[in-house]
């Protein structure tokens, strides 16, 4: 071991496991433990430390002295710069194995609970080209490679369209190809940079707040519609109606083109009008014979096929026998509240997003499900003791809250009513682990049924099922 400039360098570590957010485990010869961004279980390597932490370290690994069994060849070309897909040159069955391990040891470690054996974790069978919604950016200043900045040849385009680099808020990498969404993305993508460069329409630059183009959306669902949101920093209708009207020619597929312009410091387009240019301003997803109107701004599980596996597993776990009253908190656009519609007596949504809200009335009365009710507000200041005394007092409650997990006065209230069963959905098990801590002296954890809605990364949902003592 050697030390310079505070920084470790450690030499033929073992690669013991798999941590939090991708990073992988190894041990220092002092027990402490080792983060590291760019191995897997079962590599020997020499790690370079960066941070060192009172009870850790974090580190590259700089040299490899043995590949891990466990390693595969990634498919996408930008995978060592591209910080999306982290876990690609991990074999799918190792994915999903350390996926579920992370999901149990949250459970038990935060969470301190008693389980029983889990059910086996539910794997995709598309492991690629499963997203239904990317979103990229262009730049004038696009990141670049060490091999380019080293090189005494004067980079002339530096124009990009793709993905943010992990850290650096101004700078994106340049995507050829993308492996997570389904043709016709990666052409229509390429094309509309091409043509961009061509007929010398400005790509954004955020530092100097210059540009015209800034971002693109584009959803493409299992029904095949396609929706392509362009954001523009400044109109230019000459521009933007020679880029659009481009699309349309060579992409006649698109079911909804729409523009935005934003003239914001930020990307976000939720308090932005948006514009319709061709089509209608919303595409329609397909579940079970349910059909969702998903408009710009919609939430939408991000992986359809998938999303339907994860609701089924939330149905069955509800167990309902079309007698329970169910409240799903949570509810987004009520696409799991409509799922479970059929099998329960009533089931009442609740929602902090007015436009999700909105959604959710309108998908319930085009699918003609006459036994839901959705209601807006903080979930905390929505759902108390008044709020149950006017609509019932639930068997069943469905949760799937954001990744913060659940507020404390939301378990709280949810205690105090003691429905006969919860079934927790969560893309966090570390919150979800926490907030039943909270249950655990009143509920007994019934059934666990880990779900992976994203492969080759570190992101996994978890299902849970709590039954009344």
């Amino acid at each position: 071991m050697s030390r310079k400039k505070k920084n470790y360098i450690f030499e033929n570590i073992e690669v013991v496991d798999a941590g939090a957010k991708g990073k992988s485990v190894a041990k220092a010869p002092d027990g402490r433990v080792i983060f590291l961004t760019n191995a897997i279980p079962g590599d020997v390597v020499d790690i370079k430390t960066g941070k060192k932490r009172k009870a850790y370290f974090e580190g590259t690994a700089t040299k490899f002295h043995k590949y891990s069994e466990k390693r595969t060849t990634p498919k996408c070309i930008h995978f060592e710069h591209c910080g999306g897909c982290k876990w690609q040159h991990m074999k799918y069955e190792d994915q999903l194995f350390y996926k579920e391990k992370e999901v149990l040891n949250n459970l038990q470690r935060i969470g301190h609970l008693e389980l029983p054996e889990a059910t086996p974790i539910l794997g995709c069978d598309n492991q690629y080209f499963y997203r239904n919604k990317m979103e990229f950016s262009f730049s004038s200043n696009r990141w670049l490679t060490y091999e380019e900045i080293k090189s005494e040849e004067e980079v002339e385009n530096k124009n990009a369209l793709g993905f943010h680099i992990a850290g650096m808020w101004d700078k994106i990498l340049d995507i050829e190809k993308c492996h997570l969404q389904e043709d016709p993305s990666n052409s229509i993508r390429n094309n509309i940079k091409e043509f961009a460069i061509e007929n010398d329409i400005a790509f954004y630059n955020p530092r100097e707040q210059n540009g015209l183009l800034r971002t693109m959306m584009l959803r493409i669902v299992s029904t095949g519609e396609i929706m392509l949101v362009l954001q523009f920093f400044k109109e230019h209708r000459q521009k933007r109606e020679l880029l659009l009207n481009h699309v349309l020619t060579h992409f006649p597929e698109i079911t909804s083109l729409q523009y935005i312009i934003n003239e914001k410091g930020n990307d976000s387009i939720y308090d932005q009008e948006i514009h319709l240019f061709h089509g209608r301003d919303h595409i329609y997803e397909e579940m079970e014979g349910l059909r969702f109107k998903i408009n710009a701004k919609s939430f939408y599980q991000t992986n359809s096929k998938q999303a339907y596996e994860l609701y089924k597993v939330t149905r069955d776990l509800a167990a309902l026998t079309g007698e329970e009253l169910v409240y799903d908190l949570y509810t987004g656009t009520g696409t799991i509240a409509q799922f479970v519609a059929k099998k329960a007596k009533k089931v009442i949504g609740v929602e902090s997003v007015p436009e999700a809200i909105e959604d959710a009335k309108k998908n319930a009365a085009y699918n003609e499900i006459e036994n839901t009710e959705f209601y807006v507000g903080d979930m905390k200041d929505v759902f108390t003791a008044d709020f149950i005394s006017k609509h019932g007092q639930p068997d069943v409650i469905i949760t799937d809250p954001p990744r913060d997990g659940m507020h404390k006065k939301v378990v709280e209230q949810i205690l105090n009513i003691s429905p006969k069963r919860i079934v927790y959905v969560s893309c966090n098990s570390a919150t979800q682990a926490r907030d039943l801590a909270l249950m655990k002296d009143k509920y007994n954890v019934k059934n666990t049924q880990a779900v992976d809605m994203f492969p080759q990364t570190h992101h996994v949902e978890n299902v849970v099922l709590l039954e009344l003592k």
